[in-house]
């Protein structure tokens, strides 16, 4: 196992261009209060008093991406519908260069999650996929705006956004761009030749099985980054920290000491901090250093949430 350099610094991220493409979806927060339990079930009543409506998935990564400083081009598919309004707007207020190409027959991913006393008590999803019409559009687009980025992510949450994702691959590749990818579900042979692949715990046991110890670990890493022809993969391990496996072996950081509020997004985070720093040209193991520091920012927040570059040089200064 390697050491990360014990000096770590900020890059000028104000040049960069990062290109996302993925599934958006509308975070909606409906917060109340809980005095009794229903007289119909065993559950809680919430009385709500307050609704929040924030950017998730790609829309969170290009969220994070503008608060480190970073030009940020999004590509995704929404619907005719209200919350395809919503995000658009968010991202505009964000600066952000949002392309958010419209599926009549397609209902916005909204995540509903009901919140009493500060914890989360349900969680409802409205989500399904987009056509194939609305798909090659994009895909076209993405094509053409793939020369002015300097980096490119794509953000897979399964939702139907990234169903041509080999062949964006094989265009990012071809134009000489690195990419990053979040991925989901235990297909990875569609994420081969990613420059980073970013994977949580639960994410990679489904792929590689459940490992032993942190040497079993490492060498089921290695057998699927080798699988893959990836560059390197990135493991998130929450409390535990992260390890990134790439040719030279492995470097482990732990996670910092906070206060865990609340984890929605927290990938999201560490994607976009990657992504930023990458194209600014800190090392991958700088970026991952960096990236942790985000993660713990954002944790600390109730909800889908940013870490600023002003927050992130905060930390830095401090620590």
């Amino acid at each position: 196992m390697r050491l990360s350099s014990s000096n770590l610094s900020l890059p000028d991220t104000s040049r960069t261009r990062i290109l996302i493409a993925g599934d958006v979806m509308l975070d909606r927060y409906w917060f109340g209060d809980v005095q009794r339990i229903s007289p119909e079930a065993p559950v809680p009543v919430v009385k709500i008093d307050r609704v929040e409506e924030r950017p998730g998935g790609a829309a969170n990564v290009a969220r994070n991406c503008a608060a480190l400083g970073a030009h940020v081009s999004l590509l995704s598919v929404v619907g005719a519908d209200e919350a395809g309004c919503t995000l658009r707007e968010q991202m505009k207020s964000a600066d952000i260069d949002a392309s958010l190409h419209e599926d009549a027959a397609l209902s916005t991913t909204i995540k509903l999650r009901v919140i009493g006393r500060q914890q989360q008590l349900l969680r409802i999803d409205f989500e399904n996929m987009p056509t194939h019409e609305v798909l090659r559009a994009k895909l076209d687009e993405f094509a053409r705006r793939v020369s002015d980025a300097d980096l490119v992510i794509l953000s897979d949450y399964g939702k139907g956004a990234l169903s041509n994702i080999r062949d964006m691959m094989d265009i990012a590749r071809t134009a000489g761009k690195p990419v990053l990818v979040d991925p989901k579900g235990d297909d990875y042979s569609r994420y081969a030749g990613a420059t980073l692949l970013k994977p949580n715990r639960n994410e990679l046991r489904e792929v590689v099985g459940r490992w032993l110890d942190d040497d079993d670990l490492a060498h089921r890493a290695h057998a699927l980054r080798d699988e893959l022809n990836l560059g390197a993969l990135l493991l998130t391990r929450s409390d535990a920290g992260m390890s990134l496996y790439d040719a030279d072996g492995v470097i482990h950081e732990p996670a910092l000491a906070r206060e865990v509020y609340d984890v929605s997004g927290a990938g999201d985070t560490v994607i976009a901090t990657m992504a930023v720093m990458l194209a600014a040209g800190s090392s991958m193991p700088d970026a991952m250093r960096l990236a942790n520091r985000a993660a713990g920012i954002v944790v600390a927040k109730l909800g889908t949430a940013v870490c600023s570059l002003d927050e992130l040089a905060a930390d830095l200064h401090h620590t």
